[in-house]
């Protein structure tokens, strides 16, 4: 493999993570020939295949999975190098890889579009997972900064929390729930309910709010996306349990209505995590501090008037009843 390149190291990653030639090569602005190349190329380099192939479905042979294991770590040794060089030389340019969970993606994009507007010369990337997918990317090293909930505790990682993070429950507006008044989490008992993957953290955090009575839930679909979830709970399928920053859209249109369950709604962190062990660049640094001080304010002018549900409508007043005479009165 001593013929092996950078590039033919970073198209198989990136195939290997999508498990698509052609997931591979959107990411990397290539076309789906030109990842089948590299792929080829590195596979003579190793002399055993890498991926099994069965129409577009690809998968890691034995060979890929050891290759794949030495080439996350030679990039990110590379990746490492060349945050090192731009610190000494205190430059803001090169790439900035932030790794975010599936919910972040509906507050993250217009912070980062803020963040572009201040340091154009820098280049940034973004992986999408969920919170497994996104502390595996952490260890890797394939990421340089994470915007997550939860921090892992199986990383020694730094987190700082910037902004709070409200998780909601949910319902077709025309819910009957929706017009119960408070209502006591033993009340969502038999009531169909649409639950993230497990493994996300919503996910994890519904489930520590509920304690002993997540087991009563009457989970009738079970979705790792939040988008098909939404689309659901606005059909009238179940409840569900979102985080308020994925739902901004549909309530201001009234397309879906919270539930005043008690202890709702339940607030988190949001928080910018990067391993300890892993110098950020300056490039990394300034978006770090971007997000610290600029994150709660911009998400509080986004999303702060949805945290309270509107109240129910008051109900119509009765017309006066008509006196009538007794028979024979006066």
């Amino acid at each position: 493999m001593k013929n092996a390149t950078f590039r033919q190291l970073r198209v198989f990653s990136e195939a290997a993570r999508h498990l698509s030639f052609a997931q591979a090569a959107r990411a990397l602005h290539l076309t789906p020939p030109a990842v089948s190349m590299q792929i080829k190329e590195l596979e003579a380099q190793v002399g055993l295949p890498l991926f099994e192939r069965s129409g577009r479905q690809v998968a890691l042979t034995t060979a890929g999975e050891y290759v794949l294991l030495y080439a996350r770590r030679i990039l990110a040794g590379l990746k490492d190098a060349e945050d090192a060089v731009a610190r000494l030389r205190k430059l803001e340019v090169g790439q900035l890889v932030i790794g975010m969970v599936s919910t972040a993606k509906y507050m993250l994009p217009p912070l980062l579009a803020a963040f572009h507007q201040e340091h154009p010369a820098v280049e940034i990337r973004l992986a999408v997972g969920n919170r497994e997918q996104l502390v595996q990317m952490l260890e890797a090293g394939e990421v340089d900064l994470a915007i997550m909930g939860r921090p892992p505790k199986e990383l020694a990682t730094r987190a700082e929390p910037f902004a709070a993070h409200p998780h909601v429950f949910v319902a077709a507006p025309d819910h009957p729930l929706v017009r119960a008044g408070e209502l006591a989490v033993k009340q969502l008992r038999g009531v169909p309910f649409i639950m993230r993957e497990s493994g996300s953290g919503t996910r994890a955090a519904l489930e520590r709010f509920l304690g002993g009575e997540a087991a009563n839930l009457n989970v009738v679909m079970e979705m790792a996306s939040n988008e098909t979830i939404k689309q659901a709970v606005m059909a009238g399928l179940g409840v569900s349990f979102l985080s308020l920053h994925t739902i901004g859209l549909e309530l201001r249109h009234g397309l879906i209505a919270l539930l005043p369950v008690q202890g709702s709604p339940v607030v988190r962190s949001w928080n910018c995590v990067h391993t300890q062990a892993k110098y950020l660049s300056p490039a990394a640094e300034a978006f770090r501090y971007f997000v610290l001080e600029q994150g709660e304010a911009f998400l509080a002018q986004q999303f702060g008037a949805l945290g309270t549900a509107p109240p129910p409508p008051a109900p119509a007043p009765k017309a006066p009843r008509r006196r009538t005479r007794p028979p024979g009165g006066a």
